[in-house]
């Protein structure tokens, strides 16, 4: 506590934060921090919840060095102050000191399909205004991505039983195990009496590579290894094949679950890669490998088949990644996990008329989170493709509003 107040303290309370204006949700941290070297720390968790939902979430998890972290005028001459962990301890307490009630009561009820950063920060937003809020969701326990994507390292599961006390506090009920589309249809849900429905499933299929041996037993997918890392048995040496969060997630894992040896294999850079320098600087403390320009060619029983790669700038000066011809390699492992993005199910759209969805099986919105059928509402990763944590909830907060007044509207014609 004193060596987060001695942070707070070293704020310059800028008039332009530039903090704040870098932050995807825009949170108040000129405000919260005055709040809390006040003492108010209840007023400051209390700010911080009307603004973000999941800010505790957020405090964890979000790319602090490319946000409020990075832009802080203090790390232009020394160290940036570390707004993330005030953030993280004055919304920890908020959650764990703060009795959930609704204000009022409605009765118009609205379904959440999907309880990742989306359906989680919807579920709060319209609860808290009265609605009678179920969410459904397919697996065992809340939270989506945020429980089954990212490891226990990174995001303690507590935080998210947590919520899930808060939620209930609210009047929310939870259906877990619960798939929507083949059975419980869209339909059956506008039968019941629900006035809307929110869909904001994810992304749970993985992309694939498109190369021979995808379906052997030594390869996985990351986005279902990190589900449920302690049933696999991965062998000595692996190889993860990508270079995003998920990936470094994934490596980062398998080192912890006994694997002796883990690389990243990738086909170009470290500054090419999407995972955080944070993510990427954490794996390699913790002994993770890189092979870098190393594109996968095929994946054997005994490891991965793969090619050179290298960067040449064309006439205008842009540089790619092409192949170096007959510079091939074998990399000798007993597993293989890929973890190259993932894509939206189509358990809703294929069982339901009238939700449009694009090439790439993402949900069709408008900006306000209106999809194709009237009363059905969309976002987070099922809309925009895997997102950040905090992108999803600054969206859902409005399509939160937008589902209020399609409700509201729906009360004054009847």
């Amino acid at each position: 506590m004193n060596l987060l107040k001695d942070e707070a303290n070293r704020c310059l309370l800028c008039k332009n934060p530039r903090c704040k204006t870098h932050c995807p949700i825009n949170t108040p941290i000129p405000e919260v921090i005055e709040l809390f070297k006040d003492n108010q720390i209840d007023k400051a968790g209390e700010v911080l919840f009307n603004n973000n939902p999941l800010s505790v979430i957020c405090s964890i998890v979000c790319p602090h060095e490319e946000q409020c972290k990075g832009n802080c005028i203090k790390g232009i001459r020394g160290e940036p102050i570390e707004f993330h962990e005030i953030e993280k301890y004055v919304s920890m307490n908020f959650l764990e000191s703060t009795k959930f009630k609704p204000n009022n009561f409605l009765k118009d009820r609205v379904a959440i399909i999907g309880s990742g950063p989306a359906g989680i920060t919807i579920a709060f937003i319209l609860a808290s205004k009265g609605y009678k809020i179920t969410i459904f969701e397919s697996k065992e326990k809340i939270g989506g991505v945020l429980r089954y994507g990212i490891p226990e390292f990174r995001l303690p599961k507590g935080i998210l039983d947590k919520i899930h006390e808060k939620l209930i506090e609210l009047g929310v009920k939870i259906r877990p195990n619960t798939l929507i589309g083949p059975v419980l249809t869209i339909d059956k849900l506008f039968e019941d009496g629900y006035k809307a429905i929110f869909i904001g499933t994810g992304v749970w299929n993985p992309k694939t590579l498109n190369i021979k041996g995808e379906s052997l037993g030594n390869a996985h997918y990351a986005i279902d290894y990190l589900k449920s890392p302690n049933v696999y048995d991965l062998g000595k040496i692996v190889c993860v094949i990508g270079a995003g969060n998920v990936a470094m997630d994934a490596a980062r894992t398998a080192k912890r679950n006994g694997a002796e040896e883990v690389c990243i294999m990738y086909r170009k850079d470290f500054e090419d890669m999407t995972a955080t320098k944070v993510e990427i600087e954490e794996a390699k403390k913790e002994g993770v490998k890189f092979e870098l320009f190393k594109a996968p060619l095929e994946i054997v029983e005994e490891g991965v088949k793969y090619i050179e790669t290298k960067k040449v700038a064309d006439d205008n000066g842009k540089v790619n990644t092409i192949l170096i011809e007959d510079a091939k390699g074998f990399y000798l492992c007993d597993s293989v996990i890929i973890a190259v993005s993932q894509s939206p199910r189509n358990n809703i759209v294929a069982n339901n008329k009238g939700i449009e969805t694009n090439k790439y099986g993402l949900v069709v919105t408008d900006e306000l989170g209106n999809t194709t059928r009237e009363g059905i509402f969309a976002s987070g990763d099922v809309v925009t493709g895997a997102a950040t944590v905090v992108e999803a909830v600054n969206y859902a907060k409005t399509v939160a509003q937008s589902i209020d007044e399609y409700c509201t509207q729906l009360r004054k014609n009847n």
